[in-house]
């Protein structure tokens, strides 16, 4: 008798093929990995294949692997992560995509697929400087208009570049570079002498 798990895994290499990088079972879950030059079309065949018909796109969000398994990571450097829903089968997919160039990521937008991905986009853009090929309208969505760089990519200041403070002689808002000295917090413990042993 095979499971539900392995249904929708047979059904998703169906509809995918050759074009299958990867795939992965594990807590319950599929994840399978498609290269960039097919990502768009694979997702296309996986909403309108009567084999899969994932209907909705429930999230999509960036990942930086820069230090993922403390350093140790070998291959590309960003993926887009896309968590899809048929609710025809009752089934969740969770598809990889790593970007090609970790200089220039870019990737194939969703949006003429589903709508949703807009936002979620726009958010990966915003935090992880992820490019969407064919996005019509891919802006900040969380930092402010003039924030330099891009905070999730791990190669960010924690201060940041510039500051911003109403100034009353102006009778506005100015930005201005950050006027706080970095500093770097150890933790102190402080402990009893006795702290831990049962009298």
């Amino acid at each position: 008798m095979t499971t539900k798990l392995e249904n929708l895994e047979s059904a998703v290499k169906g509809v995918i093929g050759e074009r299958l990088v990867q795939s992965h079972l594990a807590l319950g879950e599929l994840t399978v990995v498609v290269l960039a030059k097919d990502y768009l079309q694979v997702m296309f065949d996986l909403r309108d294949s009567a084999a899969t018909c994932f209907e909705q796109l429930i999230d999509l969000c960036g990942v930086d692997y820069s230090t993922y398994g403390d350093g140790l990571w070998q291959g590309k450097r960003f993926a887009v992560v896309s968590h899809l829903t048929s609710v025809k089968h009752n089934w969740r997919l969770r598809v990889r995509v790593f970007v090609e160039d970790d200089e220039f990521p870019i990737v194939a937008s969703l949006v003429d697929v589903w709508s949703t991905a807009n936002w979620y986009e726009r958010e990966a853009f915003d935090f992880f400087g992820i490019l969407f090929d064919g996005h019509n309208d891919l802006r900040r969505i969380l930092t402010d208009y003039g924030f330099i760089g891009h905070p999730f990519r791990k190669d960010f200041p924690i201060s940041g570049y510039v500051e911003m403070r109403y100034d009353a002689d102006q009778k506005r808002v100015v930005y201005q570079p950050v006027t706080i000295e970095p500093r770097e917090n150890t933790p102190r413990i402080i402990r009893e002498e006795n702290y831990g042993i049962k009298g």
